[in-house]
């Protein structure tokens, strides 16, 4: 974001405050603005990431061809529907079919996905298809675990309340061995 951009949206942050019947230039709200625009940076950087520089060439030629699963991953974004965050964790395998990627490049992919306004669905799903489309597997599977804020504070005030997305393509789809073998290991806990 340009400076003008962040300058802009600094502006409506003192707006939005005093709309909120809020003093802007109270000495706890001062750098409020600033703050704001920072975190939101941060939040949604996202939309600026370069897959491919995420990846650093980590996609390597390998004979392996049995499950490779990263569990448990932490997962934090916000709902493209009231700007409030979910967070959970994130269970995603593929089985290689010549090719595997350096296994941390696989929370950071998340990462990519999670730092943009979203809905988990559509979050589950972009996930998996970047690594179907990236390494050509035989399969891989996305499961996302995540409690939403937006039906916590608000709406509906339930607490506790996880949502479960999962996306499944190739193998993972077709073979229900391969789908239950996935299903069960991220079931079994430390």
């Amino acid at each position: 974001m340009d400076n003008a951009f962040s300058s802009d949206m600094q502006g409506m942050i003192r707006r939005f405050l005093i709309e909120l019947g809020e003093n802007p230039s109270r000495s706890g709200l001062e750098k409020t603005p600033a703050r704001v625009v920072e975190s939101l940076k941060y939040l949604t950087s996202g939309y600026g990431t370069d897959i491919q520089k995420v990846l650093n060439g980590a996609i390597f030629e390998e004979k392996y061809d049995e499950m490779v699963l990263v569990k448990d991953i932490e997962l934090f974004s916000l709902c493209e529907h009231h700007l409030l965050p979910f967070y959970g964790k994130c269970h995603v395998a593929y089985i290689p079919k010549g090719k595997i990627i350096g296994l941390s490049k696989i929370p950071r992919l998340v990462d990519v996905f999670a730092r943009r306004l979203q809905v988990q669905e559509r979050l589950t799903s972009q996930i998996a298809e970047c690594l179907m489309e990236l390494l050509a597997p035989q399969g891989v599977s996305v499961v996302i675990e995540a409690l939403h804020l937006c039906m916590a504070m608000r709406g509906v005030e339930k607490n506790n309340v996880i949502c479960v997305t999962s996306s499944m393509l190739g193998v993972f789809r077709s073979d229900p061995r391969s789908r239950q073998e996935f299903l069960s290991l991220i079931s079994q806990r430390k």
